[in-house]
């Protein structure tokens, strides 16, 4: 795990949210199963497989040396979680996890939750794709936005932090909308006429609430690549994308998001050409460096499509 060593070792003082250690992208033989995330000022450590003590104790040291380097005066706080198939065992290796835990991201706020399931509500690969919907917004003041799959509303937070009209936010969840509600409320986004909605509602139940509500300037699909009983991406997928010609307004543009190793860019651009072909391609939005993989097939992809003027 010499790579993992070496990335603690140099690492700076993490201010914002980040990736410090990829090892899910396969660039270092031997360190696959590790990944080391900051989320100030708790640092992550996430297994893919069984870790040994004796490997947790190495790493737990190295961090704990170079935080001495880096903030002498603050203790180490050190979340460790073991992942696997839909399930996860997470425990305090040392220091403390504040209550509430904000941490910022590119000027915004978020709540996250280290020490809750797997999913800690913020996504760090999305940071592109956030960025990106943040100059969209700015250079189209007042756009109306569809949030698919919201989850916590980060997508909304940025849009409406850079001038977007209105954001209609939709999830299966309701407890992910309601900390979606609470990072609005962190970034002073809560205010009257509030320009977010919020609709804990399965859209393959009815379109009918979210086609009334547009057409949309923008619209995000950002749905989990397989949740059991929810969504499957190899079947479910396609029944988004014949949504999308009615629901955008002209001119406006899709954000198509699909984070699994197990489906390629071609999945995402043939069902497009397929069910949608009257949205024109526009490009693919780079994933952080910090996510950098072997295989741009594997890693995280994130699509702009747009509608006819």
């Amino acid at each position: 795990m010499q790579a993992l060593l070496s990335a603690i070792a140099t690492m700076g003082l993490p201010l914002d949210a980040q990736r410090i250690f990829h090892g899910r992208g396969a660039r270092f033989p031997g360190c696959e199963q590790w990944a080391l995330d900051a989320f100030p000022p708790v640092f992550l450590l996430t297994s893919f497989e069984p870790a040994s003590e004796d490997d947790l104790k190495l790493i737990h040291a190295a961090l704990t040396a170079r935080w001495q380097d880096l903030a002498p005066d603050r203790p180490l706080d050190l979340v460790y979680q073991y992942r696997d198939e839909g399930r996860s065992e997470t425990r305090l290796l040392s220091g403390s996890v504040p209550e509430p835990h904000l941490v910022s991201e590119q000027d915004s706020r978020y709540q996250v939750h280290l020490l809750k399931g797997q999913n800690h509500g913020l996504f760090l690969d999305m940071a592109g794709g956030r960025r990106w919907v943040r100059e969209h917004a700015q250079s189209r003041p007042g756009i109306k936005v569809l949030n698919l799959f919201a989850y916590t509303c980060a997508f909304s937070v940025v849009a409406l932090q850079a001038g977007a009209g209105s954001v209609v936010n939709v999830d299966m969840s309701s407890g992910a909308l309601n900390i979606g509600r609470q990072n609005h409320q962190i970034n002073g986004l809560d205010g009257k006429p509030a320009r977010a909605s919020f609709l804990a509602h399965d859209i393959f139940n009815s379109w009918g609430k979210i086609s009334r509500s547009g057409p949309y300037d923008l619209i995000i699909l950002d749905p989990p690549s397989f949740q059991k009983g929810s969504f499957v991406a190899t079947k479910d997928y396609a029944r988004l994308l014949r949504r999308l010609p009615n629901l955008l307004a002209p001119g406006g543009h899709a954000m198509l998001c699909l984070n699994t190793p197990k489906l390629g860019l071609a999945f995402l651009l043939d069902q497009m050409l397929e069910l949608a072909p009257q949205l024109a391609f526009v490009g693919r939005v780079a994933n952080p460096p910090a996510f950098a993989d072997i295989s741009e097939d594997r890693s995280l992809k994130v699509l702009i499509y747009k509608a006819a003027d």
